[in-house]
């Protein structure tokens, strides 16, 4: 078995004093499916209704934003970047406000 390293936010000592035994016969023996177990979790899960954890993706609630390759400025992305997570959020909100003072208009060559 290979040995697992340790991720740098896990300090030296905490990760040493964990112990992890591998099961017994009888704990084997004790284990049960999910869908026996927790079966509501199971049925969510197959009906595509189960909540997700916080910072995973499920289905948007807002209207689908569309996905493009964009070149900007190093300045530009490194401004936005700065400002930490949501900065592609910001950086949306910008461009939306600056549609905003300067008008939809189409016609730009």
């Amino acid at each position: 078995m290979s040995k697992k390293r340790r991720p740098e936010h896990i300090s030296p000592e905490d990760w040493d004093s964990v112990d992890v035994p591998e099961l017994s016969d009888e704990e084997l023996d004790r284990l049960r499916p999910a869908e026996e177990v927790l079966p509501e979790v199971v049925a969510a899960w197959r009906a595509g209704t189960l909540k997700r954890r916080r910072g995973q993706r499920g289905p948007q609630k807002r209207p689908t934003k569309q996905q493009v390759s964009i070149r900007f400025s190093p300045e530009v992305l490194a401004h936005f970047r700065a400002t930490g997570r949501g900065w592609q959020t910001r950086m949306d909100e910008a461009l939306k406000q600056w549609i905003a003072e300067h008008g939809q208009d189409t016609d730009a060559t």
